[in-house]
């Protein structure tokens, strides 16, 4: 009797996804492709097209298969592995398209591809019209040589297109990473917080509606800044991202630099092996920690106790050096680092038993016999610019005493938001894992759940309530 129905379950899922393919065929040409078709590689591949509402042209391809989360994280121009008869497929289909609606300005026409076999050009497919101009379209401008924003311009005043197909061409190849503030190892939680420093290195062009003293809010996109590149070949544009990524110095808020930066050195992405899973399926080791050495501890301590300035406080003592100690805290750890300021130019640091010397020799501070990187001093912390930026707490004793450590009892708001549910209630007997609220944030939403089992105490917060980074939401009964 149980085979005879799972016989029957089996056949009417089979006419029911026949049904379902005959719809589509009829409704898609190539649908019926789509059915058939397995894609074991997805690349995502977008065609940049311009229309003046009569004639379009395409200005190429990028590739944009490098997303977490569905969003684009590394985009570029050309798209690697792409053939000649790939590209005037793609583009003509995108043309056509364009066209077919009379379409006027700036739009890109994205489609799926397979790049199991390599890129053949019965293996993309539509996927959605973007009908603006897109946060990439840098790139497509760095291999042209177009402005395409000047060419909206043009066409809105009711100019033709300023270029015939045959005048467009590519050259050099072209990189853009998305910088955002984000804790990466969180799962890509946007974060908040005021840009107490930000430069970047005049070797990138870098697009940014922010500067030094502005807030990444929770109200709009946490992008800080496009980082891009071009260079004569890939491999050229690729150095060059690379040591973009590794100039840039931002300081103030949790960033995905790092993140970027093991993209940017991943051996399949140096390849051109790219596909959109790549991020998740190599995702522990594109978000390891930058490792802090003792030499980085002992350059934040000498930040922190104004050791770095000539006229800093080194202090003065009798017939014998100075020692001064300060608390720092990294990787969620305090640590107690000593110094025996020997001299204004000479100072031995002690960091977890190990011995730094720093040195000054011709105005340049040398630590643990490297050249001393860039940092940055504000509210408390440093950031020392190596690793794509190391981030050191100053630990005031005064304060550490006067707020103590917390019961651990308390579940609050990584980020600013909007709570959008509460599921807590007062006297709920919760196990570890359950959850207690949800908070939008970012276009987002986060659940919050219970770090342990335990008695709800109090509700903090209810739907609807704006809340800050911090805020408790939601307290537990303290363990027996």
């Amino acid at each position: 009797g149980k085979g005879m129905r799972l016989v029957e379950a089996a056949d009417g899922f089979q006419a029911a996804l026949e049904s379902a393919r005959s719809e589509a065929k009829t409704a898609f040409g190539n649908a019926d492709v789509l059915v058939e078709k397995f894609v074991t590689k997805p690349r995502h591949i977008e065609v940049q097209v311009f229309g003046d509402g009569k004639k379009a042209v395409h200005l190429f391809e990028r590739d944009c298969s490098l997303q977490r989360r569905h969003q684009k994280v590394i985009e570029e121009a050309p798209a690697p592995g792409m053939t000649p008869e790939m590209r005037e497929a793609m583009g003509q289909a995108a043309v056509t398209a364009a066209e077919a609606i009379g379409y006027a300005g700036a739009g890109t026409i994205e489609f799926i591809v397979d790049g199991s076999g390599g890129l053949q050009t019965d293996g993309f497919f539509f996927m959605e019209m973007n009908t603006r101009l897109q946060v990439e379209h840098p790139v497509t401008e760095a291999i042209t040589g177009v402005d395409l924003v000047a060419w909206q311009l043009r066409v809105a005043a009711g100019e033709g297109l300023p270029l015939r197909q045959d005048e467009l061409s590519i050259h050099g190849h072209a990189f853009e990473a998305r910088l955002y503030a984000e804790d990466v190892p969180k799962g890509f939680l946007p974060a908040t917080g005021t840009l107490t420093h930000l430069q970047f290195t005049p070797a990138c062009r870098a697009d940014s509606g922010v500067r030094a003293g502005d807030t990444i809010s929770p109200f709009y996109d946490p992008m800080i800044a496009k980082v891009i590149v071009h260079g004569d070949t890939r491999e050229i544009a690729l150095s060059r991202l690379r040591a973009a990524l590794t100039g840039c110095e931002v300081a103030g808020t949790v960033t995905n630099l790092a993140f970027l930066g093991a993209l940017a050195a991943h051996e399949g992405f140096a390849a051109g092996d790219v596909d959109t899973g790549l991020i998740a399926r190599d995702i522990d080791a594109l978000t390891q920690a930058p490792e802090v050495e003792p030499r980085h501890a002992a350059l934040a301590g000498m930040a922190a106790l104004s050791l770095l300035d000539p006229a800093g406080g080194a202090g003065f003592t009798l017939w014998q050096p100075l020692r001064r100690a300060v608390g720092l805290t990294w990787g969620g750890e305090d640590h107690l680092l000593q110094v025996q300021v020997v001299s204004a130019d000479h100072q031995i640091w002690t960091v977890d038993g190990t011995e730094v010397v720093a040195q000054r020799i011709g105005g340049r501070w040398s630590v643990g016999g490297q050249q001393a990187a860039a940092v940055s001093v504000a509210e408390g912390r440093v950031t020392v610019f190596d690793g794509y930026g190391l981030v050191f707490d100053v630990i005031d004793p005064l304060a550490r005493a006067a707020g103590g450590h917390g019961d651990g009892n308390l579940i609050e708001a990584p980020m600013p938001g909007l709570v959008r549910v509460v599921d807590a209630k007062v006297g709920q007997t919760v196990t570890k894992g359950d959850r207690l609220a949800v908070l939008e944030a970012m276009k987002m939403e986060h659940s919050l759940l219970a770090a342990r089992d335990g008695v709800v105490a109090e509700v903090l917060a209810q739907a609807g309530d704006q809340v800050e980074a911090g805020v408790a939401l939601v307290r537990l009964e303290p363990e027996a």
